[in-house]
This record gives C-alpha cells, structure tokens and sequence, in this order.
C-alpha cells in the first residue's frame, strides 16, 4: 500500500484522524485542502464563493494528485469523491471511508465555516449523504465509525495497515 487516504462526510474527522494517524505510523500527512489553498492563493471556503463548486471539483482534483505525491496519508475533502477523475484515483489507493452520525457531525461544524452546509445544514448534511454513500462506498476498502476517540480510531487503522501488509 502506498497511500492511506481518508473520506467521509464534513466534520468525521478526516484531518484530525488523518494527522494522528500519520504520527502513529511515522509518515508525512497532507490535507488536499491545505494543498489547494496553497496552490489557488485562498482558502477553499473563499474559492467555493467566489468561484462556485463546479470549478472548485476541477481543481481539487488537482490538489489531491499533489497531496498523494507529499504524503503517504492523506486526508481529502468531504465532496471528492463527487468527480470521476478523484474516484479514479481513490480507487487505485488504501481508502478509508469515515463514518459518523448527523448529529455529531452537525455539533463538530456547528463553529466551524463550511459553505456547503449552507442555512440548513441538517437538511444540506442529510442531502450529501444520500448523494454521496454510493460513491464512499465504491472507493473505500474500509468503513470506520469515526464517532469515538481519535485514539482509538487510529489503533483500528494501525491494524487495519498492518494486516494489508501481511504484518499480522
């Protein structure tokens, strides 16, 4: 395995997992988040309403090839999996789909600045989880519930690394 890539909905923990595990296996990490803001010159939350989601998707495309060439884990955007061009790539890579319940996700963002959630974001949430579990699904080799300690989710993800490796 080359990579391990997290997706999930906003707000499963992808970046706080995603840092956690890489400390816990001794590699770099990258957001594709981080990356496309470093390589558009704003924050994807200013982009996304300047510039609209379609050519967000286009050029996160981008910021994930980057990211899987930085790092070998690699925490992604909610909505990736949304292009088929990322799908492709996720594909290809040790997926892992984090999975959380509604209402934590909407208590993590409830501070947080996340434009597609927009004005009603219980029922925006509920929306992309109906448009995109099929698409999870399809990329991920494992779901995890990501509604627990971090700790804990990395020691599941730890094992998880080893036993594709042939390490157990």
């Amino acid at each position: 395995m080359d990579h391990i890539v997290l997706v999930g909905l906003p707000g499963t923990g992808k970046t706080t997992v995603g840092r956690a595990l890489a400390r816990a296996l001794r590699q770099d990490f990258c957001d594709t988040d981080d990356v496309f803001a470093e390589r558009e010159g704003e924050s994807v939350q200013d982009f996304l309403r300047r510039q609209g989601e379609p050519l967000f998707r286009e050029r996160e495309l981008g910021a994930l090839t980057s990211a899987l060439a930085r790092a070998k884990v690699v925490a992604t955007g909610g909505g990736i999996v949304t292009t088929p061009g990322a799908r492709e790539v996720l594909e290809k890579e040790f997926t892992v789909w984090l999975t959380c319940p509604d209402e934590e996700i909407l208590r993590r963002v409830a501070e947080g600045d996340r434009p597609l959630l927009g004005g009603e974001p219980e029922q925006r949430l509920s929306q992309l989880r109906g448009e995109r579990e099929t698409w999870y699904r399809g990329v991920s080799q494992l779901r995890v519930d990501a509604d627990r300690r971090v700790e804990d989710i990395v020691d599941e993800l730890v094992g998880a690394v080893a036993h594709d490796r042939g390490d157990s």
